[in-house]
């Protein structure tokens, strides 16, 4: 999409997040692509790239290895919330946000990671958004974009880690049976009864393919 723009074949206003234009113009395009746009190539565009990748993948790697579908819910999730506060706070591109949900999330689910900022600083991996947010600041952007995905990182977490584990807490974040369906390896039947010449005992073994050729 950012190269798309370099190249001048779509512009940034065929892009950001506006209500009015969703609901009454019907461009529904642009709830999703306020999400793919960092903005033109440059340093801020391949920091967050850089980030996005790594964290996704360590989250994919990590402990969302064999769930695919919650991996997917929770972009869902995180993208529905950040589209709510951007109806009421004037947002245009929300892609970075949602980096730094994913960075939030994944530093919140590995507290004792000991992380190094460019050689500089020296922290715990839940410190790692608010340094980013701290760098961003630096850099002249505003940290509302930041603050968004810190809080929206922070509501997935607590309801998916911490408020099912709390006394009278329970699961309120459950991915839905048509994402499993299609994300996730179905789970054999344990009442499945082979029929005869399925079963593994009635296979021929190698030895007896190889003495009774056909």
């Amino acid at each position: 999409t950012c190269l798309s723009q370099q190249l001048e074949f779509i512009t940034p206003f065929q892009l950001y997040f506006n209500p009015d234009l969703i609901f009454r113009k019907f461009q529904i395009w642009r709830l999703i692509t306020n999400f793919l746009f960092f903005g033109p190539l440059g340093f801020s565009f391949f920091f967050n790239m850089i980030f996005l990748y790594r964290y996704c993948r360590m989250l994919e790697e990590g402990s969302f290895r064999g769930r695919t579908a919650d991996f997917v819910f929770m972009f869902l999730f995180g993208g529905f919330l950040m589209t709510l506060f951007g109806l009421f706070a004037s947002l245009f591109f929300l892609g970075q946000a949602f980096t730094i949900m994913l960075v939030y999330v994944w530093s919140r689910r590995n507290p004792y990671i000991r992380m190094n900022f460019f050689g500089l600083l020296n922290f715990q991996a839940p410190f790692l958004p608010w340094v980013l947010m701290g760098f961003s600041l630096l850099l002249g952007n505003s940290i509302i974009i930041d603050l968004l995905g810190i809080a929206v990182g922070h509501i997935y977490y607590f309801l998916e880690d911490v408020f099912p584990n709390q006394p009278g807490g329970k699961k309120l974040l459950l991915t839905p049976g048509f994402l499993k369906m299609v994300f996730d390896t179905p789970e054999e039947d344990p009442n499945y009864n082979p029929l005869p010449e399925d079963r593994p005992e009635n296979q021929p073994r190698d030895q007896d393919r190889q003495q009774h050729p056909q």
